[in-house]
């Protein structure tokens, strides 16, 4: 069948090669070699005032002691802890106000950082130092016994800076950053040197370190930060009040937080931990002007404003959201009609990218809540379809890849999972099926991958398999996620016991939790008689969660 007047392809689609570029111009990115992200950071001019605010206490640093509070870092750390290029330190923390000192201190000497949950368990903290060869942990004061014991030197981290800085857990902390060092000399850093070393677990399988370059990061600045501040050229970026409620050691809060923000002079203001009320107060209290978050906050805060028919949140300006995919356009629905005066947006990114992917932007003409944004800057995309691997026009269904200056140098010690994730012309197989309308904006519909998202952190069914399957009575296993309004997926466990076991679902939940950080635990358990598996042995993970939804 003819289809007369087919729509014409739109400027930024090429046919001929299946590639989608950004409807944005390209922004320049610099290309100096010997350039590090510090460097860069701080290289732009501006007029901020607060950069860090401890929400708790109003505790703050400002712009003006903020990059000599690095300096001081990274000299503390480069005389008194002996850390030199290339090493790598363990930042094992919650949200505060010192995180991007540390974070900062160690890049500005061509460290490398590996950021972690600091709700992780002590196996998995063990098998991360093993894995990168963590030299020096930065940690809270709880944790420091644990690390010492594992023979890594670490330093315990104050929440703010209104604590008695003679308090001896906290001492290393304050010696590093008091300023009595000499600036170390300084190293030479390129862009393509490894800067972080983030964990992911891609597409598949276990948690895998994606290692993260000066220059990835020097491009997310440019391209997500600094690009969005110059989408709103009647706003003042100085003037913008942004709420860190996300972690630090996710991209998404890392990238924002701990990088990006800094180059433009907004405030920061950082929450140690979400608690509602804290945070409507924190809005209030600060005049917080941007908001980003993840579907469960986003759902929370939605239903306490409604709740409060509009009396607080009047500074907000906008909220956007990423991580994981919105379940439903109600909530969006909900939060304009409480708070009419605010803009939302969705975002798209993933750790092997470096925070770069795609990004709302909502016009007079425009406003598409459900799209997770058009593409960033310098980045293309592909649409490809998963069966037959050819590339798809717009309006079509299939997987998408990226490639552009973010996407990572490769997976750490494991060159088969980068070949599997990376392909050898640059693109990044994202896993995520989604589609690209005729202006641009892209939707996802359905993940490829196996990752479960709860309430936005990352959980690799393969990681509680392997604990799963450690138990004596536990003959096969395979976990999976089922769709949750509150935290967006949650793990389920669907488990073989061994012939005549008594083995209760409670005590596989109980066995998990003893093994993994909270956010992680396994919240259903399905015993079966077998788990379904492909030809090659592979977990058939859609036909688990269909044979899910048709028991629920």
């Amino acid at each position: 069948m003819t289809i007369k007047n087919p729509k014409p392809h739109p400027q930024w689609y090429s046919p001929e090669t299946g590639i989608y570029s950004s409807t944005f111009p390209n922004r320049y990115v610099p290309s100096d070699p010997f350039l590090d992200v510090v460097s860069f950071i701080f290289s732009h001019k501006h007029r901020g005032v607060s950069a860090l605010i401890d929400s708790s206490t109003g505790s703050s640093i400002s712009y003006p002691e903020l990059y000599p509070l690095v300096q001081a870092m990274a000299s503390g750390l480069y005389h008194s802890m002996g850390v030199r290029q290339s090493d790598v330190v363990l930042v094992l923390l919650p949200n505060s106000i010192y995180y991007p000192i540390v974070f900062l201190g160690i890049a500005s000497l061509g460290a490398i950082v590996t950021t972690m949950n600091p709700l992780s368990s002590t196996p998995e903290i063990k098998k991360r130092i093993t894995d990168c060869n963590a030299s020096l942990a930065f940690t809270a004061s709880e944790k420091v016994d644990t690390l010492r014991a594992f023979g890594v030197p670490a330093i315990g981290v104050p929440d703010n800076v209104t604590l008695d800085r003679k308090k001896t857990s906290f001492s290393a902390f304050y010696k590093l950053i008091s300023g009595d060092f000499d600036l170390p000399p300084k190293p030479v850093i390129k862009q393509q040197d490894t800067v972080a070393l983030i964990y992911s677990s891609g597409t598949t399988g276990v948690s895998k370190g994606a290692m993260l370059t000066h220059g990835n990061f020097i491009a997310m600045v440019e391209l997500f930060i600094r690009f969005e501040a110059s989408l709103y050229p009647h706003e003042s970026s100085e003037d913008n009040v942004h709420l860190a409620v996300l972690p630090m050691f996710h991209i998404y809060g890392l990238a924002i937080f701990v990088l990006g923000l800094f180059s433009v002079g907004s405030s920061i203001v950082v929450v140690k931990k979400f608690d509602l009320n804290e945070v409507m107060k924190a809005i209030d209290r600060y005049k917080v002007t941007h908001f980003p978050l993840v579907p469960p906050l986003l759902t929370a805060l939605t239903k306490k404003a409604k709740d409060s028919g509009g009396s607080s949140l009047k500074s907000l300006k906008q909220i956007s959201c990423g991580a994981a995919p919105l379940s439903s356009i109600e909530v969006v629905e909900d939060l304009k009609q409480a708070l009419p005066h605010v803009d939302f947006i969705q975002g798209y990114a993933m750790t092997e990218s470096a925070g770069i992917g795609a990004r709302g932007f909502n016009t007079e003409k425009i406003r598409n809540y459900t799209s997770i944004g058009l593409l960033a800057p310098n980045t293309q995309a592909k649409v490809v379809d998963w069966n037959t691997g050819s590339s798809l026009p717009p309006g079509s269904t299939g997987e998408l890849w990226l490639r552009g200056p973010g996407i990572m140098k490769g997976y750490l010690n494991n060159v088969e999972a980068t070949m599997a994730t990376v392909d050898k012309d640059g693109w990044l197989h994202t896993g995520d099926i989604v589609s690209i309308d005729h202006d641009g904006y892209i939707f996802v519909k359905e993940r490829l991958k196996e990752m479960i998202k709860y309430k936005g952190f990352q959980i690799a069914p393969a990681d509680l398999e392997a604990v799963l399957i450690s138990h004596p009575e536990i003959l096969d296993v395979a976990v999976t996620a089922i769709l949750d309004e509150k935290s967006g997926e949650l793990p389920v466990a669907f488990v073989v016991k061994k012939h005549g076991s008594i083995l209760s679902e409670a005590a596989v939940m109980d066995y998990v939790a003893e093994q993994v950080a909270p956010y992680k635990k396994v919240r259903k358990v399905v015993f079966t008689n077998s788990i379904p598996r492909s030809a090659s042995g592979k977990v058939l993970r859609r036909q688990l969660r269909s044979n899910m939804a048709s028991r629920l």
